[in-house]
């Protein structure tokens, strides 16, 4: 009797491993997406943050049609004339509607910004994850590279490059993502170093996978939430070095409209006399770094996996 009870509960135990990983496997499958839609419903300021970018990109793309007027077109009758019905942003000192080259200005600060940073940090990243997997002396000779171009201050450098190159807005685009790529491998190189040596990659490496599959679908995941921060920070920078080299006269030329060159140009010569021309392009500023700053917290959040585990 006892041996056949025995093999009873034995024979109904059997099928419990097999209901717990059921009961899990829609965990594991749950894609990016859905966990970034998840985040963005749990946290209100992250939806915000998404409007305001998604505002921010159909402005830049329907310039054409949202701009009242002609960003170019300057009429001296109406210089800096204060907010009105016909000028909501006012005009500047030669007559030009600040609503429509704030409009304008987006394409620029926009393309300078991601292109800038995306290019900084994509190569940021890969010359990290090279440095950090296999070290040695192709992480010696990158690294060393790396503190030669980091000991020079970011905006020297980006200047040294754009006055060699023509000075226009790609090139102080290609010139801020290199200010930007010391400080992104650096950071990426150490995440890299500890991921490495998580169990998971001793049995990946075990299991005789690829060098290339191990980073790229067990180290690299689990680096993306520095990546994202590195992004989310630099991309505010990026729009006001791009500024300041426009006012220097080595970035975007005058006259396209760019909200850099507004705020350091007319914003700053009238700034006691006509402040709009300051505060509005000041303002489109801010909100760009924080929405993409608050976003990048939010992908962050969602998408890092030791925050999804402690939440």
């Amino acid at each position: 009797m006892n041996g056949d009870r025995g093999a009873a509960s034995m024979t109904a135990a059997v099928p419990a491993p097999a209901v717990l990983s059921t009961a899990a496997a829609p965990v594991e499958t749950i894609s990016r997406t859905r966990l970034l839609w998840l985040t963005l419903r749990r946290k209100p300021l992250g939806a915000v943050s998404a409007a305001l970018i998604l505002l921010l990109i159909v402005t830049a793309i329907l310039a054409n049609v949202l701009a009242p007027y002609d960003p170019l077109e300057t009429r001296p009758d109406i210089r800096l004339q204060p907010p009105s019905r016909e000028h909501l942003f006012g005009t500047d000192d030669i007559g030009r509607d600040v609503l429509s080259r704030i409009i304008y200005g987006s394409r620029i600060s926009l393309w300078v910004g991601l292109l800038a940073v995306g290019i900084g940090t994509g190569a940021g990243m890969i010359i990290g994850l090279v440095c950090g997997y296999w070290e040695g002396r192709t992480d010696l000779a990158l690294q060393r590279l790396m503190d030669a171009v980091q000991a020079i201050p970011g905006l020297i450098l980006a200047l040294a490059i754009v006055s060699v190159l023509t000075p226009n807005t790609t090139n102080a685009m290609l010139a801020i993502a290199m200010v930007i790529i010391p400080g992104n491998s650096r950071i990426v190189r150490g995440a890299v170093l500890s991921a490495k040596q998580n169990r998971y990659v001793e049995a990946a490496e075990a299991l005789g996978c690829r060098q290339l599959h191990i980073l790229v679908r067990h180290i690299l995941p689990n680096v993306t939430a520095p990546i994202l921060i590195i992004a989310s920070i630099w991309l505010g920078n990026a729009i006001l070095i791009e500024a300041t080299l426009s006012f220097l006269g080595v970035g975007t030329q005058p006259p396209t409209p760019s909200w850099g060159l507004m705020l350091s140009s007319t914003g700053r010569a009238f700034m006691e006399r006509a402040p709009w021309l300051a505060v509005f392009p000041g303002l489109a500023i801010s909100l760009a770094v924080l929405a993409f700053n608050l976003f990048g917290d939010t992908l962050r959040d969602a998408w890092d996996p030791k925050l999804r585990r402690n939440g």
